[in-house]
């Protein structure tokens, strides 16, 4: 079976750094996906700091800069209700990454220790670059 990104999602990628695209260009021939988001203006990450959907202030989310560290990207169809086709979805995105040679921390294991009860902050959908 194959899979395209649709024009906005190839919009909102197009926004991350290179190494995100190039991940995200092989995920979507293994997965059907969508990308929700790549960079986020001040405006869209005072919104989302100020609703608990992120951690980090303006400027210091990995999405804040240009092109984004960062990218928020979900299994199709979505449904927000089911977490395990989200761990699937993280699973082949981090072992695509790891075959291109780019360390990623996922949202729903944010120590990356694979232990996916300790976490107290789920954001299932987010990806960020890990630089050494």
């Amino acid at each position: 079976m194959s899979f395209k990104f649709t024009k906005d999602s190839q919009k909102r990628l197009e926004t991350c750094d290179p190494r995100l695209q190039k991940i995200f260009a092989r995920v979507i021939e293994v997965i059907d996906c969508t990308i929700l988001e790549g960079h986020r203006p001040k405006n869209l990450q005072d919104m989302a700091f100020a609703n608990g959907n992120s951690k980090v202030a303006w400027p210091n989310g990995k999405h804040n800069k240009l092109p984004s560290m960062a990218v928020d990207a979900a299994p199709c169809p979505i449904d927000w209700q089911k977490r395990e086709p989200f761990v699937f979805f993280a699973g082949i995105v981090i072992g695509i990454a790891a075959e291109q040679g780019v360390k990623l921390r996922w949202g729903g294991d944010w120590d990356s220790d694979r232990d996916l009860k300790d976490q107290i902050f789920f954001d299932l959908p987010h990806f960020e670059i890990l630089e050494d």
